[in-house]
């Protein structure tokens, strides 16, 4: 179902910010509040910097309080209010919270989880997105606020429901699976070989035997789960394409998007992401976690992957605590202001938050806002409206790309079959290992772009595939032809074990790799707990001192690949462990298990050493807590450690948040941000 976009509606979006400069808001409701409580609003906004918010994201129960009625009196008011202060507006489609009335009158409408519960109306979200009544009311709505508003010059965007990510597992959502299957199949034969349902007597005589992946007495078919799982997304991205078709329908030309969570894996993005005019998405980074920093880093480089480079916008974040986690820290100003930076050193064109003014009722009454409950006169609005001004600051920096050399591999439904249980061991997590290697990229302040397998490769230097359970032909040819031109390639452990269908491919492993990598395995164990020692052999002269691996290993055989160290002891004792191996004008490392952080690190280094690939500052590793990142013209230089840390610059360069002038070693202050250009730039 991916699509391209059209040339046109992604220049709308830089239309946006030609106009405005960076984009700078969050989400407004206010359906939530008083007639009298809306001037102050706009003033407030104002003097804050804000210059766009996204308006009705679940505002249906107000725009129809009963079937077919309609009440667009209020946002009539709001939208020439916000207009009149020249504020722009995202307006969404109010899709993703049903008012009670539909689950009421229609319970097919609302979602069935896995045990056959079917959830009751109330909260959000409460909708499946296989219900063909569901569909039509949200289409109804849709098409209602875009022919009122389309030609409105307060609306710059639309942006299509929020979040998604419901999952049905119901009758409706049956129906639907069924016909997705036989599009997808074409016969019942054709299913049950993919399927491999002959394990455990599974056999199918007709599509309408099958049900989703609900409760079973044991483990479900893997490749029906996976199914689901490409279903599910695909039955989301119906929902959106549907109300976007509705909006252009009308005329409307503004760009439409939808906001995207990350790595959620209910969706696969790879798939979206033709279908949006601009990426969107929403970011909540923990940072009780250490590593909260370069994991949001590598979120965002996702987004502005899929958006093959251009500028992104980052929907929601929190100005402050969030509530919906067991235990909820604040952000400091300084967290709250690099958050953003960091957004914008890595593509984003708008930075926004949930919400406008803090909620007084409701679940999210304690999640902060960028207006609090005590008001103007407060230390989060201060920090609001010092981030406004920054960012106006920062114009020359809209439009301007990250350019990347070293290319990361991740799949969404290579990750849906690697967590099906029933494998060596559930330790292994791909996500965790992306965020693994992606961070020593982060920590050398080299830029990473996220591919899909089979995606062009010419234009890397350096392949990385930390976790690819599946891989096709399509992929395994890019990865043979990025090594023989002359790139860098490292693949982590039980990589391309699978097909398509998440069947194992047969012989040694990894079957289509294994003449590119130069090694072949025969068997994946799961590793004691505990470090197992790993022996380093004299021609990895790069080696740490010490090497050991953890989780999964797999007993190799070198094929005409030089042995860089072997398993020390346990099961694997004496099986090759790391391998490298010269194809064509490349080179291809192998990992045969999960390696601690510093021999990956060494390996890495090898690899970007190989193909000329360095950091944007002197030095090989960044000191601790610090990022770098050059977009287009500008040299972003964040510290978010708790110490000040020295770098050294190569040049003359001039900060646009101080406008101070600035050469060789400088001091970053914990928490400080730089924006650098080259003087002779400006």
């Amino acid at each position: 179902m991916a699509t391209t976009p059209d040339p046109r509606r992604i220049d709308a979006f830089s239309e946006i910010t030609r106009d405005l400069g960076i984009c700078f808001g969050g989400d407004y409701n206010p359906e939530q509040w008083p007639r009298e409580v809306w001037r102050e609003d706009a003033e407030l906004m104002v003097r804050a910097g804000v210059n766009l918010v996204t308006v009705g994201v679940f505002s249906w129960a107000r725009l129809e309080p009963s079937p077919g009625e309609y009440d667009f009196a209020w946002l009539d008011e709001v939208l020439d209010l916000l207009h009149a202060h020249g504020i722009a507006v995202d307006l969404a489609t109010p899709t993703a919270s049903p008012p009670p009335w539909l689950g009421i009158l229609h319970p097919e409408t609302l979602p069935v989880t896995p045990d056959g519960v079917r959830l009751a109306a109330g909260s959000r979200n409460q909708f499946t997105p296989a219900s063909r009544v569901y569909r039509e009311h949200a289409l109804t709505i849709a098409t209602a606020l875009a022919e009122r508003y389309a030609a409105h010059p307060a609306v710059r965007m639309w942006h299509v429901g929020n979040e998604f990510g419901q999952i049905d597992f119901g009758d409706e959502a049956a129906r639907e699976f069924r016909l997705w299957l036989r599009e997808r199949y074409g016969s019942i034969d054709a299913l049950n070989d993919a399927w491999g349902t002959l394990v455990w007597s599974q056999r199918y005589r007709d599509f309408d035997e099958i049900v989703p992946p609900r409760r079973m007495p044991y483990l479900v078919n893997p490749a029906q789960s996976l199914d689901f799982r490409r279903y599910t997304s695909w039955a989301l991205q119906r929902v959106f394409a549907e109300q976007r078709d509705a909006i252009r329908a009308t005329g409307a030309t503004q760009p439409v998007t939808t906001n995207f969570m990350g790595f959620e894996p209910l969706t696969d993005l790879w798939e979206w992401a033709g279908d949006v005019d601009v990426v969107a998405d929403d970011q909540y980074p923990d940072h009780a976690s250490a590593t909260s920093s370069s994991d949001i880093a590598l979120v965002q480089d996702l987004m502005r992957s899929l958006g093959d480079g251009r500028p992104w916008v980052l929907m929601e974040q929190a100005i402050s605590a969030t509530s919906w986690r067991p235990h909820n820290l604040p952000k400091s100003r300084d967290r709250a202001r690099l958050d953003s930076l960091q957004a914008v050193a890595r593509g984003a064109d708008a930075i926004c938050f949930f919400q406008w003014r803090q909620a007084r009722t409701g679940a999210e009454r304690f999640h902060s806002a960028m207006l609090p409950h005590a008001g103007a006169d407060t230390e989060v609005f201060e920090t609001t409206c010092a981030l406004g001004a920054e960012l106006q600051r920062l114009r020359t920096v809209v439009g301007g790309r990250v350019e990347a050399s070293v290319a990361l591999l991740f799949d969404w439904p290579s990750r849906w079959a690697a967590d099906e249980p029933g494998r060596p061991t559930e330790r292994l997590d791909t996500l965790a290992q992306v965020q693994r290697w992606h961070r020593a990229l982060w920590r050398r302040g080299i830029a990473v772009d996220l591919v899909r397998p089979g995606a062009d490769l010419s234009g890397y230097a350096t392949v990385l595939v930390p976790h690819t359970y599946i891989i096709e032909t399509d992929a395994a040819a890019a990865l043979h032809a990025a090594v023989e031109r002359g790139a860098s390639l490292v693949v982590g452990p039980f990589s391309g074990v699978a097909d398509g269908n998440a069947a194992i491919l047969t012989g040694r492993s990894p079957v289509l790799l294994r003449d590119l990598l130069g090694v072949s395995g025969e068997e994946w164990v799961g590793l004691p707990d505990g470090p197992t020692p790993v022996r380093v052999e004299s021609a990895w002269a790069t080696a740490p001192a010490a090497v050991e691996a953890s989780i999964l290993g797999e007993r190799l055989r070198a094929d005409g690949a030089d042995v860089l160290a072997r398993f020390g002891s346990g099961h694997l004792a004496g099986a090759p462990a790391i391998t490298r191996h010269r194809t064509g004008n490349g080179t291809a490392w192998y990992f045969g298990a999960v390696l601690s952080d510093d021999a990956l690190a060494a390996v890495l280094d090898d690899a970007l050493d190989a193909a000329g690939v360095a950091g944007v500052l002197p030095g090989r590793v960044l000191p601790d807590d610090v990022e770098a990142v050059q977009r287009g013209e500008a040299l972003f230089l964040l510290n978010h450690g708790d110490r000040a840390r020295s770098v050294t610059l190569p040049g003359a360069r001039r900060d646009l948040l101080s406008d101070a002038d600035v050469e060789g070693q400088l001091t970053l202050a914990p928490g400080a941000a730089m924006v650098l250009i080259e003087r002779h730039a400006e």
